[in-house]
């Protein structure tokens, strides 16, 4: 719970930080960083398309499409390294399309929203969080408010395409850690700063999951 408290305490000042320095005037830079460092990414992303296809593990005797996308997620666990590419998010209300890094510390941001490694990835059970910017490095997460019910949210990961739809959204103390808690089926969070400027709260969308469906190395086994 401690750690829990911590990352969200400590990962929303240090989004802030990264805003204080950066607002105004040196926002175009930022921007600008953040353009190359997801074209980068993106080149990333294909690269580890390929290479899971080569370190997959055999598929199990009978293991079916589910428990291939969860062993191949835990293969991506463990071979993607802090900061680096892991999947591309794209969430249309907003007309918005990042690729997402492992890890969520202040370097890790400044490439576009980041995974909390703690958290499941997409095809295990459990909860899967990402946090962005909302006003500096592209700002991915800065509309994140306007999402509403029902919205379509989509995490393209090596293994797996996964089509999530919201619930609904919360403000809430940095202290409130059970918003990333495990629920007992899979769902996404979104997390960042709230308001604009302020590390005071956060604002968090809900979303749950409707459908997955097995890409890469999970389709050709």
């Amino acid at each position: 719970m401690r750690a829990a408290i911590a990352l969200l305490t400590v990962g929303g000042a240090l989004l802030v930080a990264d805003a204080v320095a950066t607002v105004v005037w040196k926002e175009p830079v930022s921007a600008l960083l953040s353009a190359r460092q997801q074209a980068t990414l993106t080149d990333d992303l294909e690269r580890l398309d390929g290479r899971l296809a080569q370190i997959a593990p055999s598929p199990a005797p009978r293991e079916t499409p589910a428990q291939r996308i969860a062993s191949l997620a835990d293969t991506v666990r463990r071979t993607v390294r802090p900061g680096a590419a892991l999947g591309r998010l794209t969430i249309p209300r907003i007309d918005g399309s990042w690729v997402v890094v492992q890890g969520t510390r202040a370097r890790h941001l400044r490439k576009g929203p980041g995974h909390y490694a703690t958290s499941s990835l997409p095809g295990r059970p459990g909860t899967t969080a990402v946090a962005g910017h909302r006003t500096t490095y592209g700002a991915p997460f800065r509309r994140i408010d306007e999402l509403v019910s029902g919205d379509r949210i989509v995490a393209k990961m090596p293994y797996g395409t996964f089509t999530y739809r919201v619930e609904g959204s919360r403000i809430v103390r940095p202290s409130q850690v059970g918003v990333l808690r495990d629920i007992g089926r899979p769902r996404l969070v979104l997390t960042a700063c709230h308001p604009l400027y302020s590390a005071e709260k956060r604002i968090i969308v809900f979303a749950r999951l409707v459908r997955a469906v097995p890409r890469g190395a999970a389709r050709r086994s």
